[in-house]
């Protein structure tokens, strides 16, 4: 027994050393790239186990993509301060609206209501026929190019820079002009313009180039808006639907290089100004609840409408008439209210320091919509970003009115706040990116967060529990009957990369026979 306990004893060491040997790979990282500390934490369990610390996968964040981020930045910036230039100064031109030499002052809505009827009607008149012509003729030469940067990250191709900034100078010309449709589709392109050219010039895979070409798009909106941070967030919910951090990053980077160059021209300020820090009550958390579902509905309905009329929209010569008749209708309107001239923001600002009877937000609630689908559907090319978020704005302030009829204690531009933050949740499907983008607009909204956040994530549960169509995703071209759909574009991050497993603990096997 002595000798077989002495030959045990002598056997022990090497199945310890055994034990240990086979451990040692597992104790490796699986993360691509490998860090640089290239042993996992005494506990064995894997950094990739935390969702979101994925590997960079088929867009591998190297040095050069890194110089490609800065570099796209810098161009968005840039090239959104160039669409900011053209449509101030149209807007000047137009309307007397002030210009300043870093700064545009002043007021759209009040340069437009303090022209006369005549020059209101005629300025329409003029972005009709110049719209139509020029969107004719360059669709005409750049037949079969892309311009659309929606459907080229999610379906995949490339981005037409000729047709792109093309499209992009015409439409910020109508709408310093007074056509009702978005100022941020044109930034938001060609900043993924810039990122398609760099990742062309620097043969960039096709998931790095998806990836540089969402965080363009991202960084052109963050720049015309002051968003550095819902501009990221844009990228990563809606262009790319991941948070994880080879998304979050490289997005969060490019926006706010695009935000501080564009301080250049534009002014580090919030876009709308003065509005009040208002309260959280009961009324309003009621209110939210309440709101919630009905915003949600009227969202489904708005999109629907959208992507009906840019299915049905006008093309080919057709342009130049429907969109000459479109507008001159829009000016005619515009006569009785000058508030449906543009984008919307002076509407929207005006609901959130609670300006505007009852009636008043009621017929804007009703006839933005309708001028916006009359002018896309005569073939205009535009955003919708800004007048979503004034038709939620007037909506949530007219609500709000008749709600402090039987429930008083807050002003209607808090509600007007929570409206625009709900219907353009529900509108992008993206709550997340529309709560940040409300509250850098307006430096404002910070105490009734929680109200906010009740209506946004009711409105917009109801309107992809009825429908699930954004106000992005219900503008995409029908594909050719004939063409089968194109592959989705690869992921910013394989599926096919695990988890860093844990490492199973060493099997006692050297334990005497008793345990001890």
């Amino acid at each position: 027994m002595t000798g077989e306990r002495a030959s045990d004893q002598a056997r022990a060491p090497r199945l310890v050393i055994s034990s240990r040997m086979t451990r040692e790979p597992d104790s490796e990282r699986v993360r691509v790239p490998q860090p640089v500390m290239r042993s996992r934490l005494p506990s064995g369990r894997g950094a990739t186990e935390q969702p979101n610390v994925t590997g960079d996968g088929e867009a591998a964040l190297t040095t050069v993509f890194w110089v490609l981020v800065l570099l796209t930045g810098i161009g968005a910036g840039l090239l959104g301060d160039a669409m900011m230039v053209i449509l101030f100064n149209v807007q000047h031109l137009a309307y007397g609206y002030s210009v300043g030499s870093f700064f545009h002052m002043g007021n759209f809505e009040t340069a437009v209501e303090h022209a006369s009827a005549l020059r209101r009607v005629a300025d329409l008149m003029i972005a009709g026929a110049f719209g139509g012509g020029a969107w004719y003729l360059l669709r005409r030469y750049t037949a079969g190019e892309k311009s659309e940067l929606d459907d080229v990250v999610w379906r995949g191709g490339r981005l037409s820079a000729r047709r792109s900034i093309g499209t992009g100078i015409i439409s910020e010309i109508v709408i310093g002009l007074g056509a009702s449709v978005g100022r941020e589709q044109a930034p938001k392109l060609l900043g993924g313009v810039v990122g398609s050219l760099l990742a062309d010039r620097f043969r960039l895979t096709p998931a790095q180039r998806r990836l540089l070409v969402a965080c363009g798009g991202g960084a052109g909106l963050a720049a015309v808006y002051n968003v550095p941070l819902g501009g990221a967030l844009f990228t990563a919910e809606i262009l790319l639907g991941t948070l994880t951090l080879p998304v979050v990053l490289p997005a969060l980077a490019c926006s706010m290089i695009a935000t501080v160059t564009s301080y250049l021209y534009l002014p580090a300020r919030a876009t709308y100004l003065g509005i009040p820090q208002y309260h959280l009550t009961s009324s309003l958390m009621v209110w939210a609840v309440l709101a919630g579902p009905v915003i949600g509905l009227i969202a489904v309905a708005y999109i629907r409408l959208i992507g009906w009329i840019s299915h049905h929209a006008v093309s080919g010569r057709r342009v130049i008439p429907a969109m000459l008749a479109a507008f001159t209708a829009l000016g005619l309107i515009g006569i009785a209210y000058p508030q449906l001239f543009g984008n919307g923001k002076d509407m929207a600002h005006d609901a959130f320091i609670g300006v505007g009877g009852l009636s008043l937000l009621l017929m804007l609630f009703a006839l933005k919509p309708i001028v916006t689908a009359m002018c896309l559907g005569s073939g205009a090319s535009g955003g919708l970003f800004t007048p979503t978020l004034s038709t939620g704005a007037v909506l949530g302030g007219a609500a709000g009115i008749l709600w402090s009829m039987a429930w008083p204690g807050s002003p209607s531009g808090a509600y007007a706040i929570i409206g625009a933050a709900a219907m353009l949740g529900a509108g992008m499907q993206a709550p997340l990116a529309s709560l940040v983008l409300v509250i850098e607009l307006t430096y404002s909204g910070f105490q009734i967060i929680p109200p906010m956040m009740t209506a946004t994530i009711i409105a917009t549960l109801v309107a992809r529990h009825v429908d699930g169509y954004s106000i992005y995703s219900a503008r995409l071209r029908a594909e050719p009957a004939s063409l089968p759909a194109e592959p989705a574009a690869l992921p910013a991050e394989p599926a096919s990369l695990p988890a860093e497993p844990p490492v199973p603990p060493a099997e006692p096997a050297s334990l005497p026979a008793d345990g001890r």
